[in-house]
């Protein structure tokens, strides 16, 4: 993650400063969590492995968070010292509060939810959702207040001491279960011996038949490490924050393709963070060494595809290791896999200075039969961004004459073990790729990154599960025309080997591969031309045992196959089956308005602006929302000056609407949604006089405008602000797949009176959806209902959740409220959308060496619709412009 650097190390506690509980109530939550973790599944009684089972409340975690956001961000933040609630519970965070002074807990001011719990079980369970910091006395008030306006539940549960002594006392029952010394918790613990021996696997090489290139690869391309993985992406939130650079889909028709994630560091600004992961199990049981050093390629390989502060040396590691300890042979498999870890990242220069362990991945029977998991590292890396806009995407992008380049970043051999390959055909193997020379790596690493910089790549894609066809495959796979033919008769490795194996790898689409090589060779880098990429669909292998011509579509079909049988769990047989019939249909369009220019200046806009314009705005929120900071900025950006108001503003009579021009209900899950699309939201209001008073006195004006997102629209639906109708009013239910539904997809405006979206009327434009109940019911004939937004296409997914009328929005009679369900204010910048128009993109023409932009007119000629200017760029998106509509209404 990232922080401010001024609030990142904790201060030391005073004698006499309050320890604070925030957050939820003791239960019976991951009692014997640690021990239980340690031992093989069914070793222990039901119960006590249920105990140990973590529970979350993720709208509790929001509560706290934010009233702890609100001492982080007050001029002079008083939190002294702070510590999240984890393993070891209580004991665990309390004690390292006060390490250096101690402490003195009061067992009575703990909030127990389960009056049967023993003290031991007080003070040790891991009950998730809490905090404990330490705050002087003095300041005690202020995040008592902060904390009820949040509805993040408050203790005050003990003082520093100084004595050195940390203490639970309960002085009703007069007893005290801890009093030790501190020097007693932290001092040296004794150090732990595991004796082993090293065991030969034992594993076959694989066996094939070239000549069943084709059936191997159909086979391949259905394993789930291989296969498509929609049926996971499209139901978590990727858009949330309104910081999202990049994430798993891409391309116009939206497939999860992309290997890194990246999130913008604030709203202004073009640095960020890049994270991405690697693992190798199947590798790793052949052997372990070399597993650890292909996850910690993998990682990398994944995470190079963004410009990065400091290249390769600015990536951390985070290593989470999976095994199944204390059986013949594993410990000392263990071993030697944190060996070649450490090593391989000392030799890159980088550093792995956090991770995890779970030693306990065995599953035991009551017949006395024991099932290893496979032991595993999964790696997670994360590296700043310099220029989130120069981000690589997977797919390859229609330019006519690029090529594909092929870079070797392993220096090894074209070998099957531990492949996908190999698991399909139900071997494991014994020789497995590595990284021979991870000098070389870094170099290559870094040669990559340095084009990246000056933007001469146009696409990349890393070869790890299911080797080198299902890379190149991939990067055909999320848009219509593109295909590639590949030339490898320079190699001399089988057809089989070549195309399957998993050694680390990437591919790079460019504009000019001679100049691309050249610049690679003077870093000491080999790229080899593989591939003339193509716009008529032709996928071709040419290699000395032959000529292969392949059909990306109906490879891509058998690709999404397994994601289809797994959604059938999820959405049904029926929508499983529209989706998988229609996700290549529906690909992403676009018509911007015809005045649009994607400039700020067009709009009279400063972001860099601290005067008030005298128009104010105000976001809405309950307990449970999480889309507020990213309209806040999207209000903030269009000239409004914006104030945050808590529900418990209204209800209290803080807050009463009064000077208040704007209002919108931010998206979320307030009250997590328990009784369902924002009702209890809505009886906030409803049965709160003072709230009730305020909302109805600003609808009861003419000056105002509102507008409801997400949740947001839910409520405005639910309290009848919008969707009336004499044929039956507006309602919201659940999306027809019964699940969460996150996309990024098309929208079409049609005429309107929306004083925010007439301006847009004939548009079609990109947006985000992350709904669970976004169905829209409309029970009356379309014209008896305002609709200015609707999804593009009618069937699923394209309409996401079956909605009448394809109903993305709707707004009052007179124009000035409206209600949506689609995320505009996460759709804000050309970054944020997961496919915008190539001919808009922020790009320096291919082969430029200018930093900034690109100066070559001509130089994407092949992409329609393209504005050949020297550096041209979409600041934003139109839908800024709504906003704008509303300001100058004002």
């Amino acid at each position: 993650g990232y922080g401010k650097k001024k609030e990142s190390m904790k201060g030391i506690p005073s004698k006499g400063d309050r320890i604070i509980l925030l957050g939820g109530d003791n239960y019976r939550i991951g009692m014997g969590g640690s021990a239980v973790s340690s031992v093989a599944t069914g070793e222990y009684g039901n119960l006590i492995e249920l105990n140990a089972v973590q529970r979350s409340n993720p709208e509790m975690q929001k509560r706290v968070s934010n009233a702890i956001r609100a001492m982080m961000e007050s001029d002079e933040n008083p939190i002294i010292s702070i510590h999240d609630h984890g393993a070891g519970g209580h004991i665990n965070c309390l004690s390292e509060l006060v390490e250096t002074t101690g402490g003195k807990i009061s067992m009575d001011k703990l909030p127990v939810g389960d009056p049967t719990l023993s003290a031991r079980e007080i003070a040790g369970n891991e009950s998730q959702e809490r905090m404990g910091l330490v705050i002087h006395e003095k300041d005690l008030e202020l995040l008592k207040r902060a904390a009820e306006r949040e509805r993040s539940p408050i203790y005050d549960i003990g003082e520093v001491t100084g004595d050195m002594q940390f203490v639970f006392e309960d002085p009703v029952k007069k007893i005290k279960p801890i009093d030790l010394k501190l020097e007693w918790l932290f001092g040296n613990p004794p150090r732990t011996v595991m004796n082993d021996r090293t065991m030969n696997s034992g594993f076959a090489e694989p066996e094939f038949d070239p000549g069943r290139f084709r059936e191997y690869l159909v086979s391949l391309l259905q394993l789930e490490s291989v296969a498509c993985k929609d049926w996971l992406t499209n139901k978590v939130d990727r858009s949330v924050t309104g910081k999202v650079a990049l994430q798993q889909t891409t391309g116009r028709i939206q497939l999860p393709l992309n290997d890194m994630a990246v999130m913008a560091i604030d709203y202004g600004g073009q640095r960020g963070l890049a994270t991405a992961i690697g693992h190798a199990p199947v590798a790793a049981m052949a052997d372990p060494a070399k597993g650890s050093v292909l996850a910690i390629a993998e990682a990398l390989t994944n995470i190079l595809w963004a410009p990065l502060q400091d290249g390769i040396r600015g990536v951390s590691l985070s290593a989470n290791w999976m095994w199944p300890t204390r059986h013949e042979g594993e410990d000392s498999r263990l071993y030697h896999a944190v060996e070649a870890a450490s090593a391989f990242a000392i030799a890159l220069g980088i550093n792995i200075p956090t991770g995890k362990d779970s030693l306990s991945m065995t599953q035991k029977y009551k017949d006395g039969t024991v099932v290893f998991a496979p032991g595993t590292v999964i790696i997670s890396a994360a590296a700043e961004v310099t220029d989130i806009r120069k981000t690589v995407s997977a797919g390859l992008k229609n330019v006519d004459g690029s090529s594909v380049l092929y870079i070797d970043m392993a220096k090894d051999s074209f070998s099957l073990g531990g492949s996908s390959f190999a698991q399909s055909i139900n071997f494991i193997g014994r020789d497995c790729p590595t990284v021979m020379d991870p000098e070389y790596f870094g170099a290559a690493f870094n040669a990559v990154q340095s084009l990246i910089e000056r933007e001469q790549i146009l696409a990349g894609h890393d070869v790890s599960a299911g080797g080198l066809i299902t890379a190149l495959l991939e990067m055909c796979f999320p848009e219509r025309e593109t295909g590639i033919n590949i030339d490898l008769s320079g190699f001399e490795e089988s057809t089989i080997n070549l195309l399957f194996s998993e050694k680390p790898a990437v591919l790079l689409q460019v504009a000019d591969a001679g100049r691309v090589i050249g610049d690679l060779a003077a870093r000491g880098v080999k790229a080899e031309l593989i591939g003339q990429c193509n716009s008529n669909r032709q996928f071709t292998i040419k290699h000395s045992e032959g000529l292969f011509e392949l059909k990306p579509d109906k490879l891509r079909d058998v690709w999404y196959r397994s994601s289809y049988l797994l959604d059938r769990r999820q959405s049904g047989e029926d929508l499983a089956m529209e989706r998988f019939m229609n996700y290549g249909k529906q690909e992403l369009a676009y018509k911007f308005p015809a005045e649009f220019t994607g400039k700020l200046s067009k709009y009279d806009i400063d972001p860099y602006r601290r005067e008030r314009t005298g128009i104010k705005a105000a976001i809405i929120r309950e307990k449970g929302v999480n889309g507020d900071r990213e309209m806040a900025w999207i209000m903030h950006l269009s000239g409004m000056d914006v104030k945050d108001i808590h529900m418990t503003d209204l209800i209290s009579g803080r807050e009463t609407l009064e000077d208040v021009n704007m209002i919108v209900f931010v998206g979320g899950f307030s009250n997590s949604d328990v009784l369902g699309s924002a009702k209890g939201w809505a009886g906030a209001f409803i049965y709160n006089e003072k709230a009730k008073l305020a909302l109805d006195r600003f609808y009861a004006r003419t000056d105002t405008l509102s507008l409801g997102v997400c949740n947001g629209c839910q409520l405005m639906v639910e309290l009848g602000l919008v969707g009336r109708s004499g044929n039956g009013g507006a309602k919201m239910q659940f999306n027809d797949s019964r699940k969460f539904e996150s996309a990024f997809l098309n929208v079409d405006i049609p005429e309107n009176n929306s004083v925010m979206l007439q301006s847009l009327a004939g548009s079609r434009l990109g947006i985000w959806i992350a709904h669970g109940e976004g169905r829209f019911i409309l029970p009356g004939p379309e014209n008896s209902y305002h609709i200015p937004m609707k999804y593009s296409y009618s069937e699923y997914p394209g309409n996401p959740n079956g909605s009448d009328c394809d109903a993305a929005a709707i707004c009052s009679p007179d124009g000035r409220h409206l209600a949506m369900m689609p995320h505009l204010e996460r759709s804000l910048y050309p970054w944020n959308w997961a496919d915008y128009p190539e001919g808009r993109r922020w790009m320096a023409a291919p082969g430029n060496d200018a930093e900034g932009g690109g100066t070559g007119a001509g130089s994407f000629s092949g992409i329609p619709g393209v504005i050949e200017v020297a550096g041209y760029a979409d600041e934003i998106t139109p839908w800024l412009e709504a906003f704008v509509n509303a300001r100058n209404w004002f």
